[in-house]
């Protein structure tokens, strides 16, 4: 079987869509197929990205093209400038951004959190709820400042139960929102993300500037999402062949 080969029938074998974790992990049990080579992770993403077979869906997302009508009907569907906007398109993209930093904390060794509000919605084939480790905040202060927390689109926490990383995913809400919620969590020794597109960086960099921020304004991160892909991308590398999502 030819490379190419293994990694479409994974696909297809995941129900047509794929994410590179997935392929990482499943291509390479197929017996039939030999990868002789020292790099079968960068083979593979080079495959997704040149096979007409092969579409993609999202940064590390791929889609077979025979699947991509029973895709969209599960609400995997391509962005585009006509549908960017819409409701469905808002959803996924924070969904999966989500997902993405659930799994990078995860692969890490921290404890990962998502509000209850989001257990349910949709990461390719699972829930938000399925890929985070805790299902309830850890009592880590006062009970104000956890209550405050728990609406933080993902948190990071260490062995000892305390906050690492508080992430808020911006695709078309206030930024602003998230600075005063970093704002009133700004006495725990924990980085502070902003995840967004690289567009919103601006807006970004002028709302930080408000002097309502100027406790904050040196500890919060802006990350955007072809940086938080590419880190989903090199900690899969770094885990070789025993990646697990």
């Amino acid at each position: 079987m030819k490379q190419y080969e293994a990694v479409i029938q994974t696909i297809e074998k995941l129900g047509g869509a794929a994410t590179l974790g997935q392929l990482y992990r499943e291509t390479l049990k197929i017996k039939e197929c030999q990868w002789k080579t020292k790099t079968p992770f960068a083979s593979i993403r080079r495959i997704t990205q040149t096979r007409k077979e092969i579409y993609k869906i999202r940064p590390g997302l791929y889609g077979l093209v025979k699947c991509r009508i029973e895709n969209e009907t599960n609400g995997l569907i391509v962005e585009t400038e006509h549908n960017k906007d819409s409701k469905e398109i808002l959803e996924f993209n924070h969904s999966y951004y989500q997902g993405l930093l659930l799994i990078i904390g995860n692969l890490r060794g921290f404890k990962t959190f998502a509000p209850n509000q989001d257990k349910n919605k949709k990461f390719i084939k699972t829930t938000i709820g399925e890929i985070r480790t805790i299902k309830t905040l850890p009592n880590f202060s006062h009970p104000n400042l956890v209550q405050r927390s728990s609406t933080i689109d993902a948190i990071w926490f260490n062995q000892r139960e305390m906050p690492h990383s508080f992430f808020e995913i911006e695709y078309s809400t206030d930024i602003q929102n998230s600075l005063l919620k970093f704002n009133d969590l700004q006495d725990f020794y924990a980085r502070m993300i902003i995840v967004a597109d690289k567009s919103r960086k601006r807006e970004y960099e002028n709302k930080i500037r408000f002097s309502s921020f100027n406790d904050i304004k040196k500890r919060v991160l802006f990350l955007n999402y072809t940086s938080l892909y590419r880190q989903y991308e090199n900690i899969l590398e770094q885990e070789k062949f025993e990646v697990i999502l």
